[in-house]
């Protein structure tokens, strides 16, 4: 199955550079996962009286009753009309019209399929596949014709769609049971009362009925979900069983301090179990790996401050790693405040650090005298060493890349603990399929105090009636951010429509009564750093930014965040910017401004928006709407490799794939009972293709 795509009959030296470059096809193994992304049912034949605008592809048969050529050079067209007991449909070509006009006899009998169309409400079909009929009795085609992905360039070669599929069946006709074996033991075939591996591969391309490509699909989805899944429970297993790690054996006097006195309020629940989990982890002697998922305003920065604290009584240094230095210095300010009457200092190293203040601070760290640091990427060059590092924080872990991050755990002899964190909630299902092989802790509690955030949507007709509220609050003391989209291809546009807006903001605000600051990616850092912390000091009363203020600003007197253009951003980027806001002791608003005129997707996306404020709910939605490629992180990280199943569609099968995968672990974690063993021999095969999730 390794085989080089060129040595398939039928492909050659030139066919395969173009299967390569064009769709990825280097070996036979990747054709025969080329796999169809729709198939024809050429099962029936449809009257004429019966055709719909509902049905979008028909095959029909009956007599061909007049064909002419019409039109000149460029406008030359094929029409003809082909007749059954019931009616008359026309058939029209507009390309190898001399080779099919050679092809067709008046009075004779033809079956005719393609996509149906209507003009003038009379049914037609453009570039029909027609055949003629062997005899009146003669049928339609008995099977399901596949449908494949291709491009004009390989069209241009001679390699569209049906040609493509005249190659898989070349190498379907040439492979036996041994070159698929069986990879699932037979217990789950059973249990899950799925088809054979060999029999799935042939229906998946070339089924004879709907019911054996159903069975197919079905068998090879599960097969994708629980191999996923069945790879993240033997790392999962593994690192419980074999990895070691720094033992925290004590919870001591600054953990203790802190918690008992210094606390600025109660933890809620989820704090509290995230915390035991940390504990528990922490004290087993081996290496904690856990994915910390809360959403905005969820008080993950308490967790991970007491999970430092912990590390110290222990005798051991932590870091904490965000992806900006907006965002570092967010948390190092944050930190800062919380331990301001304990004898434990915070040092902060970013890109801008003065170089005298770097020396030391180096130094101090490879010296032990720095407990706790917290800093961007500078944090993982060469030259930065900790003494005895035993706890590694990643902020918003996603816009790290798993290079760069592992980076960070091989600053340590043994490796580190790890808790990454993330304030952008993830599907359930995504987070098994991505996530699967890290503990994983969920907290779903907002602290005490926090208010509701309320939502509104507001078209661009009543802006001045938004402004007048803004003003409202303003007056009253407090502060506004007013965002505008950025969108990469339409950058110039984007900075237009910002200039612009900020423009109108003025003339309803002007200068000297209220202050406004701007805040865009053109502006060189430290302007853009001024502008922001005029904000958070209170210097001026509104903000109006592109969304480079979506993580890292906290400044709990802004009660009101307006998002223009609302329609423009996906769900996960509304919620995290609403969560900018409710963040002090006054009632907060988000106002959605869009444009009168609204597509389905984003008027489904503000109704969503306004009726929940639920990051784990919005996580749901944005995992259907827009599907798994698209949330935030997963590409940036690699890919979720799943040709055929839905994390939408196929939760269930998931589910199951993941109970089968975690049971199988449990009983037999080296895969070494004979049942087990051609799955284990399978694994192998696959080796080299790591989960891309796996975080140490």
């Amino acid at each position: 199955m390794v085989h080089p795509i060129e040595y398939l009959k039928g492909v050659g030296p030139q066919r395969a550079d173009l299967l390569k470059k064009e769709l990825g096809i280097f070996t036979f193994n990747d054709l025969l996962h080329h796999f169809p992304y729709r198939h024809i049912d050429k099962t029936k034949v449809m009257k004429v009286i019966d055709l719909t605008p509902a049905v979008e592809f028909a095959q029909v048969k009956g007599r061909l009753t007049y064909s002419e050529v019409a039109g000149e050079k460029s406008a030359r067209r094929l029409v003809a009309y082909l007749r059954d007991e019931t009616g008359t449909i026309e058939l029209t070509w507009f390309k190898g019209i001399t080779w099919i006009q050679k092809m067709l006899r008046s009075g004779e009998p033809y079956t005719a399929f393609g996509r149906l169309s209507f003009f003038m409400g009379n049914p037609q079909i453009v570039h029909p596949e027609i055949e003629p009929l062997v005899s009146e009795a003669a049928g339609a085609k008995s099977h399901l014709e596949p449908v494949y992905s291709t491009t004009e360039k390989l069209k241009a070669r001679g390699l569209g769609g049906k040609q493509i599929g005249k190659l898989v069946q070349v190498l379907l006709d040439a492979l036996n049971r041994r070159d698929l074996p069986e990879n699932l033991p037979e217990s789950i075939i059973q249990k899950g009362h799925l088809v054979g591996r060999y029999e799935a591969y042939g229906a998946i391309h070339f089924p004879k009925t709907s019911t054996e490509h159903a069975l197919a699909l079905r068998r090879l989805k599960f097969e994708e979900l629980f191999i996923t899944q069945l790879r993240h429970a033997r790392l999962k297993s593994e690192r419980h069983r074999l990895s070691k790690g720094v033992v925290f054996g004590k919870v001591g006097e600054l953990f203790n301090s802190f918690y008992k006195e210094h606390l600025p309020f109660s933890l809620t629940g989820a704090q509290k179990r995230v915390l035991k989990e940390v504990r528990i982890d922490t004290a087993s002697g081996h290496q904690m790996n856990r994915l910390l998922q809360g959403d905005v305003g969820s008080g993950k920065t308490i967790v991970a401050l007491l999970a430092m604290l912990l590390a110290i009584d222990n005798g051991y240094q932590s870091c904490l790693m965000a992806p900006t230095e907006i965002l570092a210095q967010q948390h190092y300010l944050s930190i800062s405040a919380l331990l301001k009457d304990m004898a434990v200092p915070v040092f902060i190293l970013t890109g801008s650090t003065k170089a005298a203040v770097r020396r030391q601070l180096l130094k101090d760290l490879a010296a032990g005298e720095i407990k706790i640091l917290i800093g961007t990427h500078a944090l993982i060059e060469e030259v930065v060493q900790f003494q005895k590092l035993g706890l590694a924080i990643v902020d918003e872990q996603h816009r790290f890349g798993v290079a760069q991050r592992a980076r960070l755990w091989k600053k340590a002899t043994v490796p580190p603990h790890v808790l990454v964190m993330t304030a952008t909630p993830i599907p359930r299902t995504l987070a098994m399929t991505a996530y699967g092989d890290l503990d994983y802790s969920v907290m779903d509690e907002l602290p005490p105090g926090r208010q509701p955030i309320t939502t509104v949507h507001r078209y661009d007709t009543h802006r001045a009636k938004v402004m007048d509220f803004i003003r409202e609050e303003v007056t009253a003391g407090r502060q506004a951010y007013i965002i505008f989209p950025l969108i990469e291809e339409s950058d110039k546009l984007d900075y237009e429509n910002l200039m612009q807006g900020y423009e109108n903001v003025k003339a309803f605000f002007p200068e000297p009564r209220y202050w406004i600051s701007m805040v865009h990616g053109r502006q060189a850092s430290e302007v853009k750093e001024a502008n922001m912390q005029r904000f958070v000091s209170g210097d001026t009363q509104i903000m109006v930014s592109t969304t480079v203020i979506e993580v890292g600003v906290n400044v709990p007197n802004a009660s009101v965040m307006v998002i223009e253009s609302a329609e423009k951003f996906g769900l996960s980027q509304l919620h995290q910017l609403r969560g900018r806001v409710g963040r002090g002791a006054d009632k907060s608003y988000c106002i959605l401004m869009t444009a009168t005129k609204l597509g389905t997707d984003a008027r489904e996306r503000i109704r969503i928006m306004t009726s929940t404020s639920s990051g784990f709910e919005i996580a749901e939605k944005d995992l259907e709407l827009r599907g798994p490629g698209e949330i935030e992180g997963t590409r940036q990280s690699g890919a979720l490799n799943l040709r055929l199943a839905d994390l939408v569609k196929d939760k269930a099968m998931l589910e199951a794939a993941r109970n089968f995968a975690e049971q199988l672990v449990e009983d037999d974690p080296e895969l070494e009972t004979a049942e087990n063993l051609r799955l284990k021999s399978y694994l192998v095969s696959l080796q080299g293709k790591t989960p891309w999730s796996r975080i140490s």
